[in-house]
């Protein structure tokens, strides 16, 4: 998306209200978390029972999705402990 870094409180938003919209049609099966945005793309972060639903979503609320990935655990600083 380029450009998203420079988008306007109110596109955000916009983006934002679409997403949400979308995710209440699809069910209790997907769940956005976060986002992060940067200069000229979006990072999103999920809870989702299947890859196809994150596609459905980006698909329904007109964003892209060109990569998907699984997390399979998360570490931190106190993993060094």
């Amino acid at each position: 998306m380029p450009g998203v870094g420079n988008a306007s409180v109110d596109d955000l938003k916009a983006a934002s209200q679409t997403s949400c919209g979308v995710l209440r049609d699809l069910g209790t099966d997907i769940q956005w978390v976060h986002s992060y945005v940067t200069d000229d793309k979006l990072y999103c972060v999920y809870r989702a029972s299947n890859e196809e639903l994150i596609r459905e979503h980006a698909k329904r609320g007109g964003f892209p999705a060109d990569s998907i990935s699984r997390v399979r655990t998360m570490i931190d600083p106190t993993t060094a402990e």
